[in-house]
């Protein structure tokens, strides 16, 4: 018997999270029914599947970690075979039987947006540093959450072209947490609100709703383990790459149209003011 911790990789744009759900289509899902087409697993209880993190719909992952013990020789790219293109293996590292990713000793978080405003990225930089360290982070989850403090070890924002990205590091999140935290720095970057304002958002006593951001910018980028190194696989990295280039460029292409869409009608308005 072998137990092993597995990288996953997956675009959440066409599933429903990552948790299982019945008659929807999900990562774990996915994971699950490939694990046990091969013959890896028969009995989730009995094989100790677990997850390092459930993330939501929309959600997109770059480190998400799994763990499985069985007695059967491991091929990541086996297991990828039975998998769809939106969801791979990448990487594998062998564990103690004790192993639970869901103990990781940090979780790394990027969000990334393209937005039509210009943003004041100076001010969400001195916003983010509100966030660092321990806080009761009651606002930004559910207010029903037993256990809202938690420590955050870095919150940059940063303008990479036209995009701005703001990484999260810290041992654990509540849920919706990062998405609220990127809310809030929005509006700090369009001026709806003041960066000192966060620090009042950071106690429980002040009871506020905050909308989270889209999913769909989100990605968890990684989780660390102390003294657990993953190997990860060549031909595995640049089979979920390709299906990356696929996606990036099916989706620049549907830009292009909408881009020439808004020109085209920006023209039309005009014409119709003038004439």
């Amino acid at each position: 018997m072998r137990k092993v911790a597995m990288k996953v990789a997956y675009l959440g744009n066409n599933f429903y999270g990552f948790q299982r759900q019945k008659n929807v289509r999900t990562v774990e899902g996915e994971l699950i029914n490939a694990l046990e087409n091969i013959g890896l697993i028969e009995d989730l209880k009995l094989s100790r599947f677990a997850i390092a993190g459930r993330t939501d719909r929309g959600v997109h992952s770059l480190g998400n970690v799994i763990s499985f013990q069985t007695e059967n020789e491991i091929i990541i790219n086996q297991i990828n075979d039975k998998l769809p293109q939106d969801v791979q293996i990448i990487g594998m590292a062998p564990v103690h039987y004790g192993f639970n990713p869901r103990y990781a000793n940090k979780r790394y978080y990027r969000y990334v947006l393209v937005f039509p405003e210009e943003l004041d990225i100076k001010k969400m930089q001195n916003a983010a540093i509100h966030f660092q360290g321990t806080h009761d982070f009651s606002n930004f989850s559910k207010r029903s959450e037993r256990h809202p403090i938690r420590y955050v070890d870095e919150v940059t924002v940063s303008k990479e072209g036209s995009m701005v990205v703001i990484d999260v590091t810290g041992e654990s999140f509540l849920w919706n947490m990062v998405r609220k935290m990127v809310r809030i720095l929005l509006d700090v970057g369009m001026n709806l609100m003041d960066h000192s304002q966060v620090k009042e958002l950071l106690n429980p006593v002040n009871e506020v709703g905050i909308k989270p951001a889209p999913p769909e910018g989100l990605i968890l980028m990684d989780v660390h383990y102390n003294n657990l190194k993953f190997k990860y696989d060549n031909y595995a990295c640049l089979r979920f790459q390709s299906t990356l280039k696929d996606e990036f460029f099916k989706h620049l292409n549907a830009s292009m149209v909408e881009r020439t869409m808004l020109n085209g009608i920006g023209r039309i308005y005009n014409y119709q003011e003038t004439d």
